[in-house]
């Protein structure tokens, strides 16, 4: 069935992935979106996967190549880390990623980006980054990152491309529609950087108040709908030879 649906998508929902190269000559940043413990390790919290899945293993493969390029060439990088008070929940999720726990913190293949001097990590207690990233004085990290940086491409990866990354890369096109984040011109999602949790209807079913949620359609959908506020979604990154470590 969810084969059929699948095929369904691609012919009714299609969309074309190109590639992309970076050469250095337009100022990308690499955005990372929650690729911590409680969603990616296995057994880590309520939300972490109970067992490996190979599009979670190609995330975390894709972002270490890239964020190290982007580190060796000091290039700008953003992560933003999924983290929430014990006491005030994320409906509708039970708690995970809790602040100062494991469930909080970088992958074990990506701690190192904490020391690395082009790397900015900012903690979220709520599921849209760009929204997690305003201070209390109305300020906004994410923005400024973006114009002392210079950006004017985001490459965006992450877990999961229909939730967090998708709220993320709609409010960042909004703010970038309005003027706010000049001089920000594109955002670009890397399909193979991402990856959503696996809910199959049979298992959902089970689970009081619990919503279905098929990892391959779900990937798909959010895709689409991020091509559709004007993303740009590629399906390979590589870098100019010359740039090559």
């Amino acid at each position: 069935m969810v084969s059929q649906t699948l095929h369904l998508l691609n012919n009714e929902l299609s969309g074309e992935q190109k590639s992309l190269v970076l050469s250095g000559d337009v100022m990308t940043g690499l955005v990372l979106v929650d690729i911590v413990n409680g969603f990616r390790t296995v057994g880590a919290g309520n939300l972490a996967q109970e067992c490996p899945i190979n599009k979670f293993l190609e995330l975390i493969d894709e972002t270490v190549r890239l964020a190290k390029v982007f580190c060796e060439k000091k290039w700008p990088v953003f992560a933003f880390l999924d983290s929430h008070h014990p006491d005030i929940p994320e409906h509708p999720y039970p708690p995970h990623c809790i602040a100062g726990t494991n469930e909080s913190k970088l992958v074990p293949s990506l701690q190192w980006l904490e020391n690395e001097p082009n790397a900015t990590i900012r903690c979220k207690a709520c599921i849209d980054g760009f929204l997690g990233s305003i201070e209390k004085d109305g300020s906004n990290d994410f923005v400024e990152w973006v114009k002392t940086n210079q950006i004017k491409v985001i490459l965006v990866v992450g877990i999961c491309p229909d939730i967090c990354v998708l709220d993320f890369v709609c409010s960042a096109l909004s703010a970038r529609n309005y003027g706010f984040l000049i001089p920000l011109e594109d955002v670009i999602v890397y399909s193979r950087g991402c990856a959503t949790f696996d809910l199959p209807v049979h298992v959902a079913r089970t689970i009081k108040g619990a919503t279905a949620h098929p990892q391959e359609l779900m990937h798909h959908i959010g895709l689409y709908m991020a091509r559709g506020r004007g993303a740009k979604v590629v399906s390979e990154v590589s870098f100019d030879m010359l740039l090559e470590p």
